[in-house]
């Protein structure tokens, strides 16, 4: 075992590099894994930070086979040979293509949101993994990366079989690898940490080496008549904005809410914390139970997003705990939404049930597994959605997901959920 994790290997690998660093080097990470790694390495030598995405053209009946690979920026490479000996038709090929860009700029969206690819033309394009196995990915992202105009290559790694750079072949100018072992099945086995990497971790990532701070400010939210104390924070580049409803009892300041929004801001997701009602209604115990008063509130909120400046191009998102995952879903089923995705935690769906049936947005349920009043609630409320749904289950946590790692895999289900639908 030769590396902790990938920051070490990273760190390990980047001592290799130094001398790159007066040859205007561009460091680009291959998702997911690679990217911790690249991160050490553009630290050190001082150059920019960004993704290569390549996505593998499979032979359409032989998929692990590769007759080519597309990047960014409508870069296509094709190898004939493999096309030609394989029969595959142009119209197969088209359909392949199709499909795989399809995966690759949905990607490109989630991990770089507005921004554009680094412009690598003429300069040192470095392409960094977190270990070279069969070398499939690598290897195509050095032809995307020729394809886009990069002056030179350079292939580094922490960790690859003896031999590898006679696979590596002329599609790297030069190589770097800080271990060589003899006996090698795995990336894996040579990390003591090899743990996959989350796609909020690559979104941070890229963010904090671009210094970008985005928006992060108190606000004052219209709600028809009185106003409400807000949170709003809008990561640079932002696919989306998830409105927080809190629960019964519980406000902007909620600890447990908080935390499930840092992570979305991680994953690029902009966030609004906001009171539903105001102190003095709230002293009403009758007003924290009135769904349709909340739903209200919150349609409310979401129309001011859309119309406030910096907010106004991104699709929103809900995100509910408790009772006010009953107003989330309340406010999602009113006619012409515009929401793109729901998750409930902990949620009391009950208290929107004549609506469930009307919510078209996609709806992820989580709910502890030791809640087991209100997993069935949930699992009642499965059975009324008609729109895309999902129920997840925390082992083991109850209603406050106060068990260690509960929360924090509550938050990490939303990023992804939301990530991939707004």
């Amino acid at each position: 075992m030769y590396f902790t994790d990938r920051t070490d290997a990273g760190r390990q690998l980047a001592a290799l590099l130094v001398d790159l660093e007066g040859q205007d080097p561009v460091v680009l990470g291959l998702p997911r894994g690679g990217v911790p790694v690249a991160a050490e390495v553009a630290d050190t030598l001082g150059a920019p930070l960004d993704i290569c995405l390549v996505r593998k053209l499979g032979v359409p009946y032989q998929p692990e086979l590769a007759m080519g690979a597309i990047g960014e920026d409508g870069v296509r490479v094709l190898n004939e040979e493999v096309i030609a000996r394989a029969g595959v038709s142009q119209q197969d090929l088209a359909d392949v293509e199709r499909r795989e860009r399809a995966v690759l700029e949905e990607r490109a969206r989630r991990y770089r949101g507005a921004r554009e690819p680094a412009d690598i033309a003429g300069r040192t394009a470095v392409v960094v993994d977190d270990g070279f196995a069969t070398g499939a990915t690598a290897l195509a992202a050095c032809q995307v990366v020729r394809a886009r105009g990069a002056g030179r290559i350079v292939l580094a790694v922490p960790v690859a079989p003896r031999g590898w750079r006679t696979r590596v072949g002329d599609a790297a100018e030069q190589t770097y690898c800080v271990r060589e072992p003899v006996d090698f099945y795995a990336i894996g086995q040579f990390y003591q940490d090899f743990a996959q990497t989350p796609d909020e971790e690559v979104v941070a990532t890229l963010r904090l080496r671009r210094g970008e701070a985005g928006v992060d400010t108190e606000v004052r939210v219209p709600l028809g008549g009185p106003e409400a104390g807000g949170r709003l924070t809008v990561p640079d580049g932002a696919s989306g904005v998830v409105l927080f409803a809190h629960g019964s009892g519980s406000s902007r300041h909620s600890p447990r809410n908080r935390a499930v929004a840092e992570t979305l801001n991680r994953a690029g997701l902009g966030t609004l914390l906001f009171d539903l009602l105001t102190e003095a209604e709230a002293a009403d115990r009758a007003n924290v139970f009135d769904t349709p008063l909340l739903a209200e509130r919150l349609t409310r909120a979401t129309d001011w997003l859309a119309g406030r400046p910096g907010t106004e191009e991104l699709r929103p998102g809900y995100f509910g705990a408790s009772t006010g995952a009953a107003a989330a879903l309340w406010a999602a089923a009113e006619p012409g939404s515009t929401v793109g995705a729901v998750v409930s935690r902990g949620g009391r769906p009950d208290l929107a049930e004549e609506r469930l049936p009307d919510v078209t947005a996609p709806t992820l349920l989580i709910v502890g597994g030791a809640d087991s009043l209100v997993l069935d609630l949930n699992h009642r409320a499965e059975r009324m959605l008609r729109c895309e749904h999902q129920l997840v289950t925390i082992p083991g946590a109850g209603h406050l997901f106060e068990e260690p790692g509960a929360l924090a895999g509550v938050g990490t289900l939303a990023a992804a959920w939301f990530a991939d639908r707004l």
